[in-house]
């Protein structure tokens, strides 16, 4: 396997008009003394108890995410043989390593223990499982996502080209069940936090999202809405009902799966200036006061909704015949005809109107759906090469301007998100771009592959970055040591530093 070289490590993005090189080399090193200096004073305010425990760890992974660089002590022997297309560490344990690749294999991998030991100090992990088109379930066709059963490491689901959703034993390495797709399969997503049901939603080249259970072994019903192929799902983290798909119409739309039809669909139009402002004391003071105002609101909506759909009530129909005099006279409303602003609307979808169902969110396909951990913000990627950041809450744009990127347009794309979240990781090209999340500005490129970049996992609890190329390649970004913890390791190298020696000690 080659070599990758030094310089493909990280690229830091140098503005216009930046110094000589070697001036800048300077200010460089410049900087990460102050930041190592920094980070000593946010060691000793949490020693002096001035720092509390969660400000002092969200300050510790927000510099480890920061500080990424291609790993020079751990790499993967990958086993594939065509383009890594999807990547996910368990939500379990966050220790195994899924992967799927264009050659219709799929493999797992330790990322805690190493296989073997490269000069002695280079960690190099090799599969511990892995089904290709030799295996008599594998498939035949590119495995377009694989992704772990969120409550156990004992099941996992790829989705493939063949047209198959397959759900796999990991301890036998055998097809447990498998669900027949009426297209290429682009995408397959579980809820992270699905406490009552076990559905897989599939994306095809087919306009429908297809939900299967895998504890009946079958389809439980589709969501109609779309009018081209679906490329990216992905569920809500706030709530186990609510489905976000991204299709080649350029359309985003969110579905309660309890209810036919989709409830939102996202408007590039309608938008918002930033992030949602931060709640002030005062508001929170009084927030009891003020729910039942909210409750009424949202009871008010929910009538409305619900006379939208259904058409008007018995007691709205009579106070409309007294307004209009004679019933009898009055236009009768055809079945699926709504009476809205005193004319006739179509009713295509409940909830929604006919200009709200065409929204468009990119000027082409949704090539990728990434939430934030918190549930407060949706990210998508589209083949226009445009990256927009949602407010989930009142589904508006919120015009952050991400810093110009080219994107890949005819495959999904897999997004990453620190847990902050404060960075946003996208594959551009053959790099990956690393974003800050409320700016849009680049903060880093990462540059170590040969080929298209086609997806990233960022793992919260061994804050790592892994990409996936069409070179065959899994890279591994960790955070590099800060400078004092390299003087600390030599200190004791060489014995006791002079602030810990003793007249006392032998």
């Amino acid at each position: 396997q080659p070599t990758h070289p030094a310089a493909h490590t990280v690229a830091a993005r140098a503005p216009p008009g930046s110094p000589p090189r070697g001036r800048r080399r300077r200010g460089s090193r410049r900087a990460g003394g102050r930041a190592d200096w920094m980070w000593l004073e946010e060691v000793r305010g949490r020693e002096r108890g001035e720092l509390r425990a969660r400000r002092f760890e969200a300050a510790a992974r927000s510099r480890r995410a920061a500080s990424l660089a291609l790993s020079n002590r751990k790499e993967f022997a990958t086993p594939h043989h065509g383009a890594v297309n999807s990547l996910q560490v368990d939500l379990t344990e966050g220790r195994y390593l899924l992967t799927g690749a264009s050659d219709g294999s799929a493999a797992v991998f330790d990322v805690w223990n190493a296989t073997e030991h490269e000069a002695g100090f280079i960690a190099k992990h090799r599969h511990i499982l892995l089904v290709d088109k030799q295996h008599q379930n594998g498939h035949k066709f590119a495995i377009s996502a694989a992704v772990w059963y969120p409550v156990d490491t004992g099941l996992f689901v790829t989705a493939s080209f063949d047209q198959y959703v397959k759900v796999w034993d990991t301890n036998s390495t055998q097809v447990v069940m498998d669900f027949k797709m009426p297209g290429k399969v682009f995408t397959a997503a579980m809820s992270p936090i699905a406490t009552t049901h076990m559905l897989i939603a599939t994306g095809s080249a087919d306009v429908q999202v297809r939900l299967c259970d895998i504890a009946s072994g079958a389809f439980t019903h589709t969501l109609s809405g779309h009018r081209d192929g679906i490329m990216s799902l992905e569920w809500s983290a706030s709530s186990e009902w609510v489905l976000m798909s991204g299709g080649c119409d350029g359309a985003i739309r969110f579905w309660d799966i309890r209810r036919a039809g989709c409830f939102r669909v996202l408007d590039q139009s309608q938008s918002q200036l930033g992030r949602r402002p931060p709640l002030l004391k005062s508001t929170t003071e009084n927030v009891c006061s003020l729910s039942p105002i909210i409750i009424d609101v949202l009871i008010f909506h929910l009538k409305q909704d619900h006379i939208d759909t259904l058409g008007p009530s018995t007691s709205t129909r009579s106070s409309a015949q007294k307004r209009t005099g004679n019933s009898k006279n009055s236009p009768k409303l055809r079945k699926g005809q709504n009476l809205t602003h005193g004319h006739m609307q179509q009713r295509l979808h409940p909830g929604l109107s006919s200009s709200q169902n065409h929204a468009t969110s990119h000027y082409g396909a949704v090539t990728g759906l990434r939430t934030t951990k918190d549930g407060m913000y949706l990210l998508s990627s589209g083949s226009d090469s445009r990256l927009r950041l949602w407010d989930i809450d009142s589904g508006c744009n919120t015009l952050v301007n991400f810093e110009a990127m080219r994107l890949q347009t005819g495959k999904p794309l897999q997004l990453a998100v620190t847990e902050d979240p404060s960075l946003v990781f996208v594959p551009c090209m053959a790099s990956i771009k690393a974003y800050n999340l409320w700016s849009g500005t680049t903060f880093r490129t990462f540059r170590g592959h040969y080929e298209l970049v086609n997806c990233c996992y960022y793992s919260e609890q061994n804050q790592e970055l892994y990409t996936g190329s069409n070179d065959r390649q899994i890279l591994v970004w960790s955070p590099s040591t800060p400078a004092f913890t390299e003087m600390e390791d030599g200190e004791k190298r060489h014995g006791l530093s002079a602030a810990d020696e003793d007249n006392w000690s032998d």
